[in-house]
Protein backbone atom coordinates (compact mmCIF):
# COMPACT_ATOMS: atom_id res chain seq x y z
CA UNK A 1 0.00 0.00 0.00
CA UNK A 2 1.27 3.64 -0.61
CA UNK A 3 2.20 5.89 2.06
CA UNK A 4 2.03 8.72 -0.04
CA UNK A 5 -1.17 9.32 -2.06
CA UNK A 6 -0.12 12.69 -3.15
CA UNK A 7 1.41 13.10 -7.09
CA UNK A 8 0.87 16.68 -7.71
CA UNK A 9 0.39 19.74 -5.68
CA UNK A 10 -0.58 22.87 -7.46
CA UNK A 11 0.74 21.49 -10.64
CA UNK A 12 3.80 20.27 -9.22
CA UNK A 13 5.16 17.16 -7.85
CA UNK A 14 5.25 17.52 -4.19
CA UNK A 15 9.07 16.43 -4.00
CA UNK A 16 9.61 19.52 -6.33
CA UNK A 17 10.47 21.94 -3.73
CA UNK A 18 11.73 24.72 -6.51
CA UNK A 19 10.74 28.39 -6.08
CA UNK A 20 8.26 28.35 -9.07
CA UNK A 21 6.80 24.75 -6.97
CA UNK A 22 6.60 27.17 -3.62
CA UNK A 23 5.11 30.25 -5.35
CA UNK A 24 2.06 28.64 -7.05
CA UNK A 25 1.47 26.54 -3.34
CA UNK A 26 1.20 29.77 -1.71
CA UNK A 27 -1.02 31.49 -3.83
CA UNK A 28 -3.07 28.41 -4.73
CA UNK A 29 -2.13 28.82 -8.24
CA UNK A 30 -3.76 26.45 -11.30
CA UNK A 31 -0.91 26.16 -13.84
CA UNK A 32 -3.46 24.54 -16.62
CA UNK A 33 -5.75 26.80 -17.73
CA UNK A 34 -8.10 26.87 -15.05
CA UNK A 35 -10.86 30.23 -15.64
CA UNK A 36 -9.02 31.63 -13.42
CA UNK A 37 -5.53 31.82 -12.35
CA UNK A 38 -6.07 30.05 -8.89
CA UNK A 39 -7.01 26.47 -8.29
CA UNK A 40 -10.91 26.82 -7.46
CA UNK A 41 -11.25 22.82 -6.93
CA UNK A 42 -13.43 21.84 -4.45
CA UNK A 43 -13.98 24.74 -2.34
CA UNK A 44 -12.95 28.39 -4.24
CA UNK A 45 -11.29 30.19 -1.24
CA UNK A 46 -9.98 27.14 0.16
CA UNK A 47 -9.34 24.87 -3.13
CA UNK A 48 -7.82 21.48 -2.86
CA UNK A 49 -5.14 21.49 -4.99
CA UNK A 50 -4.74 17.80 -5.52
CA UNK A 51 -3.83 17.66 -9.44
CA UNK A 52 -3.28 13.52 -9.28
CA UNK A 53 -2.65 10.83 -7.08
CA UNK A 54 -0.47 7.80 -6.41
CA UNK A 55 -1.83 4.63 -6.25
CA UNK A 56 0.22 1.67 -7.37
CA UNK A 57 3.09 3.59 -8.36
CA UNK A 58 0.99 5.50 -10.96
CA UNK A 59 -0.05 8.88 -11.44
CA UNK A 60 -4.05 9.26 -11.36
CA UNK A 61 -5.31 12.72 -12.85
CA UNK A 62 -8.30 13.41 -10.76
CA UNK A 63 -8.72 16.91 -11.26
CA UNK A 64 -10.07 17.72 -14.94
CA UNK A 65 -8.93 20.70 -15.70
CA UNK A 66 -5.56 18.83 -15.23
CA UNK A 67 -5.87 17.63 -19.02
CA UNK A 68 -5.82 21.35 -19.94
CA UNK A 69 -2.32 21.54 -20.11
CA UNK A 70 -0.46 23.41 -23.13
CA UNK A 71 -4.56 22.69 -24.73
CA UNK A 72 -3.03 19.24 -26.29
CA UNK A 73 -6.19 17.72 -25.64
CA UNK A 74 -8.38 20.56 -27.99
CA UNK A 75 -5.95 20.05 -30.20
CA UNK A 76 -6.02 16.59 -30.94
CA UNK A 77 -10.06 17.09 -30.81
CA UNK A 78 -10.12 18.82 -33.62
CA UNK A 79 -7.86 17.11 -35.85
CA UNK A 80 -11.06 14.19 -35.33
CA UNK A 81 -13.47 17.04 -35.58
CA UNK A 82 -12.20 19.21 -38.72
CA UNK A 83 -10.63 19.56 -41.30
CA UNK A 84 -7.16 20.14 -41.79
CA UNK A 85 -6.59 24.07 -42.40
CA UNK A 86 -9.77 25.18 -41.20
CA UNK A 87 -10.36 28.05 -37.96
CA UNK A 88 -11.30 27.20 -34.58
CA UNK A 89 -11.74 28.11 -31.39
CA UNK A 90 -13.19 26.51 -28.22
CA UNK A 91 -15.94 27.50 -25.94
CA UNK A 92 -16.00 26.09 -22.27
CA UNK A 93 -19.23 24.91 -20.01
CA UNK A 94 -21.75 25.21 -23.21
CA UNK A 95 -25.41 24.33 -21.55
CA UNK A 96 -27.07 21.18 -23.81
CA UNK A 97 -31.16 20.90 -23.66
CA UNK A 98 -33.27 18.21 -24.95
CA UNK A 99 -36.30 19.34 -27.39
CA UNK A 100 -38.56 20.16 -24.36
CA UNK A 101 -35.92 22.64 -22.91
CA UNK A 102 -34.98 19.93 -20.33
CA UNK A 103 -31.31 19.96 -19.84
CA UNK A 104 -28.88 17.53 -20.49
CA UNK A 105 -26.06 18.96 -18.82
CA UNK A 106 -22.85 20.72 -19.93
CA UNK A 107 -20.44 20.02 -22.59
CA UNK A 108 -17.14 20.34 -21.03
CA UNK A 109 -15.76 22.43 -24.19
CA UNK A 110 -17.24 22.51 -27.90
CA UNK A 111 -14.67 22.87 -30.68
CA UNK A 112 -16.19 25.43 -32.88
CA UNK A 113 -14.89 26.23 -36.68
CA UNK A 114 -16.00 29.36 -38.26
CA UNK A 115 -15.54 31.09 -41.47
CA UNK A 116 -13.99 33.98 -42.52
CA UNK A 117 -16.93 36.12 -41.08
CA UNK A 118 -17.35 34.63 -37.80
CA UNK A 119 -20.29 31.91 -38.95
CA UNK A 120 -20.53 29.29 -37.31
CA UNK A 121 -19.56 26.23 -40.05
CA UNK A 122 -19.42 23.15 -37.25
CA UNK A 123 -18.90 21.86 -34.20
CA UNK A 124 -17.76 18.65 -31.97
CA UNK A 125 -18.18 17.87 -28.01
CA UNK A 126 -15.08 17.25 -26.16
CA UNK A 127 -15.98 15.69 -22.53
CA UNK A 128 -13.18 15.28 -20.30
CA UNK A 129 -13.33 12.37 -17.03
CA UNK A 130 -10.99 12.22 -14.92
CA UNK A 131 -11.44 9.93 -11.71
CA UNK A 132 -13.18 10.03 -8.88
CA UNK A 133 -11.35 9.47 -5.30
CA UNK A 134 -12.45 7.21 -2.80
CA UNK A 135 -12.13 8.20 0.77
CA UNK A 136 -10.41 11.38 2.05
CA UNK A 137 -7.74 13.28 0.28
CA UNK A 138 -8.23 16.66 1.68
CA UNK A 139 -6.42 15.89 5.23
CA UNK A 140 -3.44 14.47 3.84
CA UNK A 141 -3.42 17.61 1.49
CA UNK A 142 -3.76 19.69 4.38
CA UNK A 143 -0.73 17.94 6.88
CA UNK A 144 1.26 17.99 3.32
CA UNK A 145 0.51 21.63 2.85
CA UNK A 146 1.05 22.64 6.86
CA UNK A 147 4.69 21.08 6.81
CA UNK A 148 5.62 21.46 3.08
CA UNK A 149 9.04 23.61 3.82
CA UNK A 150 10.50 21.00 5.53
CA UNK A 151 8.57 17.78 4.66
CA UNK A 152 11.38 16.00 2.77
CA UNK A 153 9.58 12.98 2.82
CA UNK A 154 5.76 13.36 2.84
CA UNK A 155 3.96 9.78 4.49
CA UNK A 156 0.32 9.71 5.49
CA UNK A 157 -1.24 7.04 7.17
CA UNK A 158 -4.41 8.47 8.72
CA UNK A 159 -8.05 6.58 8.39
CA UNK A 160 -10.19 6.27 5.02
CA UNK A 161 -6.68 6.00 2.66
CA UNK A 162 -7.42 7.98 -0.78
CA UNK A 163 -7.97 5.56 -3.66
CA UNK A 164 -8.94 6.09 -7.35
CA UNK A 165 -12.61 4.68 -7.74
CA UNK A 166 -12.21 4.17 -11.43
CA UNK A 167 -16.08 2.08 -11.52
CA UNK A 168 -18.01 5.18 -9.96
CA UNK A 169 -16.00 7.50 -12.57
CA UNK A 170 -17.41 5.48 -15.41
CA UNK A 171 -21.03 4.44 -14.22
CA UNK A 172 -21.87 7.75 -12.11
CA UNK A 173 -20.20 10.37 -14.46
CA UNK A 174 -19.18 9.27 -17.92
CA UNK A 175 -21.89 6.59 -19.27
CA UNK A 176 -24.82 9.25 -18.13
CA UNK A 177 -22.97 11.92 -19.91
CA UNK A 178 -22.38 9.64 -22.83
CA UNK A 179 -26.18 8.48 -22.80
CA UNK A 180 -27.25 11.95 -22.95
CA UNK A 181 -25.39 14.41 -24.43
CA UNK A 182 -24.20 11.98 -26.73
CA UNK A 183 -27.53 10.48 -28.23
CA UNK A 184 -28.03 14.70 -28.84
CA UNK A 185 -24.89 14.80 -30.31
CA UNK A 186 -25.26 11.79 -32.92
CA UNK A 187 -28.81 12.48 -33.71
CA UNK A 188 -27.40 16.30 -34.89
CA UNK A 189 -25.00 14.49 -36.94
CA UNK A 190 -22.02 15.46 -34.74
CA UNK A 191 -18.78 14.23 -33.02
CA UNK A 192 -18.19 13.61 -29.76
CA UNK A 193 -14.65 13.63 -27.92
CA UNK A 194 -13.68 11.66 -24.73
CA UNK A 195 -10.32 13.08 -23.01
CA UNK A 196 -9.32 10.27 -20.54
CA UNK A 197 -5.94 9.11 -18.91
CA UNK A 198 -4.97 5.45 -20.71
CA UNK A 199 -5.16 3.75 -17.17
CA UNK A 200 -8.70 4.93 -16.25
CA UNK A 201 -9.67 3.74 -20.12
CA UNK A 202 -7.85 0.02 -19.40
CA UNK A 203 -10.96 -0.56 -16.72
CA UNK A 204 -13.61 0.23 -19.26
CA UNK A 205 -15.00 -3.21 -20.89
CA UNK A 206 -12.94 -3.47 -24.37
CA UNK A 207 -14.81 -1.82 -26.98
CA UNK A 208 -15.08 -2.35 -30.45
CA UNK A 209 -12.83 -0.67 -32.74
CA UNK A 210 -13.48 1.59 -35.94
CA UNK A 211 -12.08 3.69 -38.94
CA UNK A 212 -12.16 7.20 -37.95
CA UNK A 213 -14.57 7.77 -40.43
CA UNK A 214 -16.80 5.40 -39.33
CA UNK A 215 -16.70 7.13 -35.46
CA UNK A 216 -18.94 9.01 -33.54
CA UNK A 217 -16.52 9.11 -30.76
CA UNK A 218 -12.84 9.47 -30.40
CA UNK A 219 -11.36 8.01 -27.14
CA UNK A 220 -8.01 10.59 -26.67
CA UNK A 221 -6.23 8.78 -23.95
CA UNK A 222 -3.44 10.23 -22.00
CA UNK A 223 -0.77 9.66 -19.60
CA UNK A 224 1.59 11.70 -17.28
CA UNK A 225 4.98 11.27 -18.31
CA UNK A 226 7.91 12.03 -15.97
CA UNK A 227 9.92 15.44 -17.16
CA UNK A 228 13.17 14.92 -15.23
CA UNK A 229 14.91 18.00 -16.40
CA UNK A 230 11.68 20.15 -14.89
CA UNK A 231 10.62 18.07 -12.43
CA UNK A 232 7.55 17.30 -13.11
CA UNK A 233 5.24 15.86 -15.25
CA UNK A 234 3.96 16.29 -18.35
CA UNK A 235 0.78 15.39 -20.05
CA UNK A 236 0.92 13.15 -22.95
CA UNK A 237 -0.74 11.45 -25.51
CA UNK A 238 -0.82 7.76 -25.70
CA UNK A 239 -2.87 6.74 -28.39
CA UNK A 240 -6.53 7.42 -29.91
CA UNK A 241 -9.05 4.85 -29.99
CA UNK A 242 -12.30 5.31 -32.37
CA UNK A 243 -15.86 3.51 -31.51
CA UNK A 244 -19.62 3.77 -32.76
CA UNK A 245 -22.14 5.87 -29.73
CA UNK A 246 -24.24 2.58 -29.76
CA UNK A 247 -22.24 -0.05 -29.45
CA UNK A 248 -20.07 1.90 -26.46
CA UNK A 249 -22.46 2.84 -24.59
CA UNK A 250 -24.32 -0.61 -24.54
CA UNK A 251 -20.42 -2.42 -23.80
CA UNK A 252 -19.89 0.01 -20.79
CA UNK A 253 -23.66 0.19 -19.16
CA UNK A 254 -24.28 -3.98 -19.88
CA UNK A 255 -22.73 -5.60 -16.58
CA UNK A 256 -21.03 -8.92 -17.17
CA UNK A 257 -23.07 -11.77 -15.37
CA UNK A 258 -21.77 -13.86 -12.56
CA UNK A 259 -23.09 -17.21 -12.46
CA UNK A 260 -26.80 -17.39 -11.55
CA UNK A 261 -25.84 -20.20 -8.60
CA UNK A 262 -24.23 -17.78 -6.70
CA UNK A 263 -27.15 -15.61 -6.84
CA UNK A 264 -29.28 -18.53 -5.77
CA UNK A 265 -26.87 -19.12 -2.41
CA UNK A 266 -27.69 -15.97 -1.56
CA UNK A 267 -30.76 -15.99 -1.38
CA UNK A 268 -31.25 -19.46 0.20
CA UNK A 269 -29.32 -18.19 2.94
CA UNK A 270 -31.83 -15.06 3.30
CA UNK A 271 -34.52 -17.55 3.04
CA UNK A 272 -32.96 -19.99 6.13
CA UNK A 273 -32.73 -16.92 7.76
CA UNK A 274 -35.86 -15.37 7.46
CA UNK A 275 -37.83 -18.63 8.29
CA UNK A 276 -35.42 -19.27 11.52
CA UNK A 277 -36.28 -16.01 12.79
CA UNK A 278 -40.25 -16.36 11.86
CA UNK A 279 -40.36 -12.95 11.14
CA UNK A 280 -40.93 -12.24 7.90
CA UNK A 281 -40.50 -9.07 6.25
CA UNK A 282 -43.75 -9.36 3.95
CA UNK A 283 -46.72 -11.78 4.00
CA UNK A 284 -46.30 -15.02 2.70
CA UNK A 285 -48.61 -17.04 0.53
CA UNK A 286 -49.82 -18.85 2.94
CA UNK A 287 -50.58 -15.25 5.17
CA UNK A 288 -52.36 -13.96 2.26
CA UNK A 289 -54.80 -17.10 1.67
CA UNK A 290 -55.68 -17.27 4.88
CA UNK A 291 -56.22 -13.81 5.60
Amino acid sequence: MNSNPLAEVFGYPIINNSADAERYRKNTLCPFNNKVPSCTKDKANDPLGVCSIIEDGRSIITCPIRFREDWLIAGDAAQFFFKTGVSWTSIAEVRMADKDGNTAGNIDLVLVSYDQKGRVVDFGSLEIQAVYISGNIRRPFEKYMSSRKRATDFTWTGPNFPKADFLSSSRKRLAPQMFYKGGILKAWGKKQAVALQTSFFETLPTLKEVQPQKADIAWLLYDLKTDKKNNRFKLTQDKIIYTELDSALKKITTAEPGKIENFIDVLQQKLDEKLESNSPDAPTLTDITLG
